[in-house]
């Protein structure tokens, strides 16, 4: 696969990352050729979410003026209970739904649809974001240290599953969204960026997989969509009874253009 190189002179570097872990088991049941259909639909059994991140990049449900009013990890309790807040269902109990989306704001079903946001099918939550640093955001597949395992990756023991979920991260007017079948590539469309991300072994911090910018002590809100892409051809019979879970790892870089 072709990778963009950076040629850009970067005299300082400063790395800051945040790890976002979601554990799912699902039980997909029935598939038509793209889109599956869903009887008992995919439950979620079980997940874990959990966010961490040292002292220059951190996160939070809600909007705070100081970083130091941010917190290095949220665990799932906290995102499921937003969550039955502002949407009104359960993410333990609520089953998830293919759907497709051409704007990451509006979700429909295969007949055309639309999908509510309240209705389970996928999620939707928003994360807020501060830095120490003046920074851009990366999405990447690095493991913090040698011998940790906690890059971004979306595993299954069905090596189809993970091609067919997407993660989109939308601020300031622009969408980030990772796709993991889509290797180290990347493409714009309109205001919507697709990337993949390569392994772990070979990542590399690039404009393939920056997303938002930060500004010192400022608050960012983003919005997470997770969603299980109908219209994907990994989107069949062949998922029936997986399991799946999702890892998130990001980086903050800053260079030397980001202070002029």
């Amino acid at each position: 696969m072709n990778k963009k190189e950076n040629n850009k002179t970067v005299r300082s570097r400063l790395y800051t990352s945040v790890l976002l872990v979601l554990l799912a088991l699902v039980a997909v049941t029935a598939a038509t050729v793209a889109w599956f259909s869903i009887a008992d639909r995919a439950k979620v059994k079980t997940m874990s979410l959990d966010i961490v991140t040292d002292a220059d990049l951190r996160m939070d449900l809600d909007p705070h003026s100081t970083i130091d009013q941010y917190v290095k990890t949220l665990s799932f309790e906290q995102i499921a209970a937003r969550i039955q807040q502002e949407k009104g269902f359960s993410m333990e109990t609520t089953p998830l739904e293919p759907v497709t989306t051409t704007d990451y704001e509006t979700f429909t079903y295969e007949n055309g649809t639309t999908v509510e946001n309240t209705s389970g099918a996928y999620l939707e939550f928003t994360l807020h974001f501060m830095a120490a640093k003046d920074m851009v955001v990366h999405l990447t597949s690095a493991n913090s240290s040698s011998g940790a395992e906690d890059g971004t990756l979306v595993m299954s023991e069905n090596a189809a599953l993970p091609e067919s979920m997407r993660i989109a991260f939308s601020a300031d007017g622009t969408i980030w969204n990772y796709d993991p079948g889509m290797g180290s590539a990347s493409s714009t469309e309109s205001t919507a960026k697709t990337f993949g991300l390569p392994e772990a072994s070979t990542m590399h911090i690039n404009e393939d997989n920056a997303m938002f910018s930060l500004k010192e002590g400022v608050d960012k809100a983003v919005t997470v969509h997770i969603w299980m892409e109908g219209t994907d051809e990994a989107c069949t019979d062949e998922l029936r009874g997986s399991d799946y879970s999702i890892r998130l790892r990001f980086t903050g870089d800053k260079t030397d253009d980001q202070n002029k």
